[in-house]
């Protein structure tokens, strides 16, 4: 590159120099900076540095100069502080639907966003364990070609898969390809899902969106849409257990008192309770009655119990009670399989 040309360019190598390399704790002179810009085959006189400086503080840049002897200068806000970025880092790792090469991706480009020496306190965050990542790549990909279905009205084609015993992929129905109208994407339980109107069940259901293969967009327009007109997107996660089908209820559950803030966590401020005599609450809810809804009353033990309706407390019975005859080697695996199966049906 030319000599002039290289010239012209000083005002962007000092502004790079500063947002790599300086900190509230680290600070460069106008002579590192000089020495930074004649090992880019940039000459420069400290006076026109000052310049320089003054003129990204024009632009917006917030750069400081210390008062001390060295006069270092500094960036000494940016567009993420720190404890924002740090913040970002542990999101990213504790999300399942981020493949741990995405993830490390991510991460890499969020340190481009602080100083090399606060880029290494986010370096030693970065431990991604085995935590039971996504292990599809095109997740991103998968989420935009969504996002581009709904604001193009259209339906979405993809296929749709499930693990084996081997850990291998299979696909559901065979390969045939699903054929769904997109209306929402939420994050429930550590998993995006695609919430969608289903033409051939018509009903809305529910992907999970690293399932899902080869998505393309098709011309055909959108149905379902008196179906989402008043949908609640808040209401339909907190009633549907593990994002499981079942049959939507309102059902009572007596529980302790010291659980009620159990119940305000999963079912939100809303929900409606009252005390039922010492130390006990009647909480009434809508959820999609499921055997992922009863695993969940299961492990809150004792203190709740399902009081009615009576057809949903017989339903829990006999779950208790299937639980207990498959220890005692009374239930066989398959009809308890069968019984596993029939609960994602949502995804069919």
């Amino acid at each position: 590159m030319a000599k002039s040309e290289r010239q012209k360019q000083k005002l962007l190598y000092i502004m790079q120099y500063l947002l790599e390399r300086t900190d509230e704790e680290h600070a460069v002179t106008a002579q590192d900076i000089i020495g930074y810009l004649l090992e880019n085959g940039i000459s420069a006189e400290r006076k026109s540095v000052y310049a320089d400086i003054e003129a990204l503080r024009q632009f917006g840049l917030d750069i400081l100069r210390r008062g001390d002897r060295d006069g270092g200068y500094y960036i000494a806000s940016r567009q993420f502080e720190l404890p924002e970025l740090k913040l970002l880092v542990d999101a990213v790792q504790a999300s399942k639907f981020i493949t741990t090469k995405k993830s490390r991706e991510l991460i890499h480009k969020l340190e481009s966003l602080c100083s090399r020496e606060e880029a290494k306190q986010l370096h030693r965050q970065v431990v991604v364990a085995d935590r039971g990542k996504a292990v599809n790549e095109n997740i991103y990909y998968n989420v935009d070609m969504i996002y581009n279905a709904i604001a193009a009205n259209v339906k979405v084609r993809f296929r749709y898969f499930e693990w084996t015993v081997r850990k291998e992929m299979k696909l559901r129905r065979g390969g045939e390809q699903y054929l769904v109208s997109p209306w929402l994407l939420t994050w429930d339980d550590e998993n995006y899902y695609l919430i969608a109107f289903d033409d051939r069940s018509g009903m809305i259901r529910h992907y999970r969106v690293d399932k899902m293969l080869g998505i393309e967009l098709t011309g055909e327009e959108r149905s379902g849409r008196e179906e989402f007109a008043d949908f609640d997107i808040a209401g339909y996660s907190k009633k549907t257990f593990g994002m499981f089908a079942g049959e939507e209820e309102t059902v009572t559950l007596r529980c302790g008192e010291g659980l009620t803030g159990v119940m305000i966590d999963r079912f939100g401020t809303g929900v409606s309770m009252r005390g039922a005599g010492k130390d006990e609450i009647l909480v009434r809810v809508n959820v999609a009655v499921s055997r992922q809804f009863f695993g969940w009353v299961t492990g809150l033990g004792l203190g709740v119990r399902i009081v009615g309706p009576a057809r949903v407390v017989s339903e829990y019975r006999t779950y208790l009670c299937e639980i207990l005859r498959g220890y005692e080697g009374k239930l066989s695996w398959e009809n308890g399989g069968e019984r596993e199966a029939e609960n994602v049906s949502a995804y069919d």
